[in-house]
């Protein structure tokens, strides 16, 4: 796959799981959640303050066939400050899937 292609498709996914986000709080407005740009540094979802009330969360999305699911989530941790990281992964003909901290799932129950 070309790079350009590559690219295309993570900037796709973080779009998609944007407006998951997006549909699961309808009193946000749309730029209340923005996809940053490939290759930029740093959290791959933008919150404005009322996002980041709603998901405390630091977001890393993963649109590939092939991933190191730790090397993964541990960029997701580099990125995300004081906020919960979370790593949403996909890939071809598959359901997305969400890797987060065993601690964290079990304070969610």
């Amino acid at each position: 796959m070309k790079p350009q292609s590559a690219k295309q498709k993570g900037r796709k996914f973080q779009q998609d799981v944007r407006d998951m986000l997006l549909e699961n709080a309808p009193n946000l407005e749309p730029d209340d959640i923005r996809s940053t740009s490939m290759g930029c540094g740093g959290e791959d979802l933008q919150f404005s303050p009322a996002a980041r009330r709603r998901y405390p969360l630091s977001i890393e999305c993963k649109n590939q066939e092939s991933l190191s699911v730790w090397k993964a989530f541990e960029q997701a941790q580099a990125n995300c400050g004081s906020h919960q990281p979370v790593l949403f992964m996909k890939k071809n003909r598959k359901k997305p899937v969400v890797v987060i901290d065993a601690d964290y799932f079990i304070s969610l129950l």
